[in-house]
């Protein structure tokens, strides 16, 4: 069932005059309407406009975009950051650069669209792709195998020990990591996991990202070797794309200690949600990250009747399966969290 709202979906949503709780969305940080964020954003619009259409190599230059992207490198713990106006193209801008006859790719179960260069397929299981890159390496094709992957694919099979990851000859592969879901959520500070990926020896280590679902900003990010980014800072493809708006910057610089807020409070809820919810093994899910997948079209229906709205419609296209998702956020009350468990303890699965 499609809702329409006019007003952006927080903890709750007023669908036909009746409010409901919403657990849905990727607003992790229940950031987008958070009001010290709301006016921090609104003071840097006033300082900086609404958007800059300019190309980043444009003889005028806001200083914000390098001083961001140096904060969010060493958040992330690589060399250098590039940043773009958003998480989409950032994936595309890093799957195009390294399409080319010296590299062979490769696509992970689960791998996001935004890592795809054409009419690419992901490899059914990781046991295929071991295979494939295993007789790719003991082929005459010297071409470099380059592995696309999201960390969090919300199957549990990456993040947060990427066990099957590790059972590939990885010191002889260039990993691509799609962090969307996890960069400004898990870890410590919000790092996400480019420091754990690093420490399992791959030959080289690209990661992107949006920086709207654990930021609450419209943009996306290029993680990698100060190398690297420099070759990809010189490409048409990056000079000609306008960025993120500068104001969306200078609120990333300014909005630590907000980030942090938010993340704490998150955790709270997560840990109120597995405390009380007693058949939380019938959902898929990922220690540390506050979202439970399932496959149950009348649980769905149970909620919303029962005034609560999750993620559920066919993704990413018609004929896709339907994802259902039940996601918490920093935004929600304890008392949210609370009446959510006890309904699905209510509810008989089986």
């Amino acid at each position: 069932m499609v809702h329409f709202t006019d007003f952006f979906p927080g903890r709750t949503l007023v669908i036909k005059g009746t409010t409901y709780t919403y657990f849905g969305g990727t607003a992790y940080l229940g950031l987008q309407n958070h009001r010290p964020f709301q006016d921090m954003f609104v003071k840097n619009i006033k300082r900086y406009g609404t958007n800059y259409g300019a190309s980043r190599r444009s003889n005028v230059r806001f200083t914000v975009f390098e001083e961001a992207e140096q904060l969010l490198a060493q958040l992330v713990g690589s060399e250098a950051c590039l940043t773009m106006s958003s998480g989409f193209l950032a994936g595309q801008f890093l799957a195009k650069f390294l399409k080319n006859k010296k590299h062979k790719l490769f696509y992970a179960p689960n791998t996001h669209s935004a890592l795809f260069t054409k009419k690419n397929k992901n490899y059914g299981s990781y046991a295929d792709l071991n295979a494939a890159i295993t007789k790719h390496l003991a082929s005459d094709n010297f071409a470099e195998p380059v592995l696309f992957l999201d960390s969090i694919d919300f199957s549990g099979i990456n993040y947060p020990n990427f066990e099957s990851l590790k059972t590939l000859p990885l010191s002889e592969i260039i990993l691509v990591v799609d962090d969307s879901h996890g960069i400004g959520v898990v870890g410590a500070n919000g790092n996400g996991v480019f420091k754990d990926l690093q420490e399992l020896g791959s030959k080289k280590i690209f990661m992107c990202s949006s920086l709207g679902k654990g930021f609450g900003i419209q943009a996306g990010a290029v993680f990698g070797s100060k190398k690297e980014m420099a070759t990809m800072e010189n490409t048409a493809f990056f000079g000609g794309a306008s960025p993120s708006s500068p104001a969306s910057m200078a609120t990333f610089i300014d909005a630590q200690k907000i980030y942090q807020e938010q993340r704490n409070k998150l955790r709270k809820n997560l840990n109120v949600f597995l405390l009380e919810t007693k058949q939380i093994e019938v959902f898929t899910y990922m220690d540390g990250h506050p979202t439970f997948s399932y496959q149950n079209q009348k649980l769905s229906d149970f909620l919303f009747q029962h005034k609560i709205i999750v993620t559920n419609f066919k993704y990413p296209n018609e004929n896709a399966s339907v994802m259902s998702r039940i996601v918490l956020s920093a935004g929600h009350t304890e008392t949210d969290i609370s009446n959510l468990a006890q309904l699905l303890n209510t509810f008989r699965f089986r």
